[in-house]
């Protein structure tokens, strides 16, 4: 039996519709700039109360503690108290920085706090100087350090929409945030488990079914020839051209393999520059300390690329790269190469000093069904990682348009009651 829904049944939606204001940021609430308890008065110290400067603020909206807390007495003793849901926005150095104070605390005189009055929803004000923040950074005082000083944030003008649309538009965003957090807890609970995994699989503590046969102590110089890298300056990368790798890439664009390469270079500056192959092992020959020193990445792109200066490449006979990717990165390896790294400045390892690094080795049959199980699992976080970044595009999208009015949300039923 079908049953038609009447005029009457059918839910009645309403957006939000009444203007916004224009208000300067004085108009949010009190302005606080904060200050420091003096460093010599232990009184002041150990208490339980935050005291927020920029470096405590991190991803984390609300705030509840931070590296240095003060006592009742040092709260008295700047006047600087602050109640809860005060927003923190920084104002010199690494201004855009912004938090949400949830307990009493206070904060030092980087940073401009806003305790909104009743008209102004905190989370709201997050929200808009968060999305805010290079508008805040370009119009910063131009001195040795950019600066916004507590009078100039006070004239700072936005479009704020009523206390009702604000809480809305606040809990919208906040619900994303919490996907994201969500996210974020369960791509580090993943990295630990591999890290974990990785721990009992590289050094044999623990065999994956069907494999219980001895491991081989070997050299790395029993693996293959190494080479050096040559040439590519940083001027010489674009993004057009053939594939190649430079040293720095190493620490900072790649992790234990490399399945695409993110630097190009013209052909007269590759034919001056070491060819390397699928399979080849690629060692950090330079870094900054000597517990980084030679950061190894395997080359598994099926295009023919080239190696940089300060890079220098192992390529293994009969040997599964990923797993070996996976080991040379591995505290068991990484504290022998901080040993042999020369230098103090910039550190320095040579190819014959790696050639001496010495390896448990696990017959290739059980290389391959270890890469196998890290692969699955990087696969796995690579795939939360993509969902992460694509979850901060929308939630960039949505503060773009519901922070400028351009969209407007659904009036909540209570809300709908409360004006009828």
């Amino acid at each position: 039996m079908s049953t038609t829904k009447t005029q009457s049944q059918t839910p009645h939606l309403q957006r939000f519709s009444d203007e916004w204001e224009t208000k300067r940021v004085s108009e949010f609430g009190d302005i606080v700039t904060g200050e420091t308890p003096s460093i010599k008065i232990t009184a002041f110290w150990d208490g339980s109360y935050p005291w927020i400067t920029p470096t405590d603020i991190t991803s984390d909206r609300d705030m509840i503690a931070s590296e240095r807390m003060v006592t009742q007495e040092g709260l008295n003793s700047i006047r600087r108290s602050l109640p809860p849901n005060t927003v923190l926005v920084t104002c010199i150095a690494s201004i855009g920085k912004n938090a949400i104070l949830k307990t009493t605390g206070s904060c030092n005189q980087q940073i401009n706090a806003v305790v909104p009055n009743t008209a102004h929803n905190a989370e709201f004000l997050y929200y808009l100087f968060e999305y805010n923040s290079n508008y805040l950074l370009g119009n910063a005082g131009v001195t040795a350090t950019p600066i916004i000083s507590k009078s100039v944030f006070s004239e700072f003008v936005f479009q704020i929409p009523p206390l009702s649309e604000q809480r809305a538009i606040a809990e919208a965003l906040s619900d994303v945030d919490g996907l994201l957090n969500a996210l974020d807890a369960l791509i580090a609970k993943k990295q630990a488990i591999k890290q974990a995994t990785m721990q009992q699989l590289l050094t044999g503590k623990t065999r994956l079914p069907g494999f219980s046969g001895a491991w081989e102590t070997k050299q790395l110089r029993e693996l293959g020839p190494f080479a050096k890298g040559r040439g590519i300056k940083r001027d010489d990368v674009s993004y057009e051209g053939l594939p190649c790798i430079r040293y720095g890439e190493l620490y900072t664009r790649y992790r234990d393999y490399i399945l695409k390469v993110v630097s190009r270079i013209p052909p007269s500056v590759a034919a001056t520059a070491l060819p390397i192959k699928t399979g080849d092992l690629l060692f950090a020959g330079s870094g900054e300390t000597a517990e980084e020193i030679g950061r190894c990445a395997a080359y598994l792109g099926k295009e023919k690329a080239y190696a940089g200066g300060d890079i220098i490449v192992l390529t293994p006979s009969e040997q599964n790269s990923i797993y070996l990717g996976h080991l040379m990165n591995h505290p068991i390896v990484a504290e022998q190469k901080a040993r042999m790294g020369q230098g103090d400045a910039i550190v320095h390892i040579s190819a014959n000093n790696l050639a001496q690094v010495h390896i448990e080795l696990p017959p290739i049959t059980e290389q391959n069904a270890i890469a196998a199980v890290l692969s699955d699992m990087d696969a796995e976080i690579a795939a939360l990682e993509h969902r992460r970044d694509k979850t901060r595009a929308i939630k960039q999208g949505m503060m773009q348009q519901l922070l400028t009015g351009r969209v407007r949300l659904v009036r909540p039923k209570q809300d709908l009651e409360i004006r009828t």
